[in-house]
């Protein structure tokens, strides 16, 4: 009796089990029942001859019958995904899916320029996942979206990147806070204040422990929050200070819930990048977006 035949679907699905490391969630990602997940998967493993998946500690994980069929999903998926962008090319339509991948801070300017592209582009069906720096990593190695936007260019992947949009980061506080009525605030004396930091790999957290260590000076880290929102919370609650994009806190300041502190060196001029693969082939959808955010300027 022939093994039944492999489908796209099912590599799909083990592909959204592993980003997910869940049965649960990748079912209601494909919008379809647990049950259904599993038993497309059980046929994947019929077809394959062997288990795709362990359970370590009540976890589920690949085993390397499973990894090589993973990389076989993923390099199926970026030659359809070739194809699709070859046929784009053809028929010269901006229409079809948008899938963009954007850290935490870039969720603040990054949808409102989505709305503007729709209003050109209509037809284009947008999605959206706003993640944090080392699982936007994570999904970049794995070609799990179509753009990528960072606040810095990964140097351990294969990657092309293309600048768009200044990304000023100032040191804040709250209004009531002391320093907020000082002039040239040394970054010696800064460093001496309660420092609210994002997660390790942070290009925020990068960029500030850059500028304070070309001067010697070593940045404590009173509270270490995964979130550019959590940390503007914090701030206003006069728990510390922090550096954070101007971008995210103009509606604080607008406001006069977040101040901006004068401090010597700041505030620090880097870019927003639009990432993708170095051998990834780009839909006309993907490119066209991609231009038009290279006409965006500082806001």
């Amino acid at each position: 009796m022939a093994n039944p035949a492999i489908t796209l679907k099912q590599l799909k699905l083990l592909d959204a089990i592993v980003r997910h490391n869940s049965f649960s969630l990748a079912a209601k990602e494909m919008y379809l029942s647990q049950p259904a997940v599993s038993l497309q998967i059980k046929s994947l493993e019929e077809a394959i001859g062997q288990p795709l998946f362990e359970k370590i500690n009540k976890q589920i994980r690949l085993t390397e019958v499973g990894k090589i069929v993973l990389d076989t999903a993923h390099s199926v998926h970026r030659h359809i995904e070739k194809m699709h962008a070859g046929l784009d090319y053809l028929t010269g339509e901006v229409i079809g899916s948008l899938d963009i991948a954007v850290v935490t801070s870039a969720k603040y300017f990054l949808p409102s320029f989505l709305g503007e592209f729709l209003q050109l582009y209509p037809k284009v069906i947008p999605r959206l996942t706003v993640t944090n720096q080392a699982t936007m990593l994570k999904a970049l190695s794995q070609d799990q979206h179509n753009l990528y936007i960072m606040g810095q260019i990964p140097k351990s992947l294969k990657v092309k990147s293309r600048p768009f949009l200044e990304n000023i980061l100032e040191v804040v506080a709250s209004p009531h806070h002391p320093l907020c009525q000082k002039k040239n605030i040394s970054l010696s004396r800064l460093a001496k204040e309660r420092f609210l930091v994002r997660e390790v790999g942070s290009g925020t957290r990068k960029a500030t422990n850059k500028i304070f260590s070309s001067r010697n000076i070593t940045v404590k880290p009173y509270m270490e929050l995964g979130d550019t929102g959590a940390i503007k919370n914090a701030v206003m609650a006069d728990l510390g200070v922090a550096v954070l994009s101007r971008h995210s806190i103009r509606l604080e300041l607008e406001t006069g819930k977040i101040a901006i502190l004068k401090a010597t060196g700041f505030p620090l001029h880097r870019h927003w990048y639009a990432i993708y693969p170095s051998e990834k082939s780009l839909s006309i959808v993907t490119r066209t977006f991609l231009e038009f955010l290279m006409t965006k300027e500082t806001v």
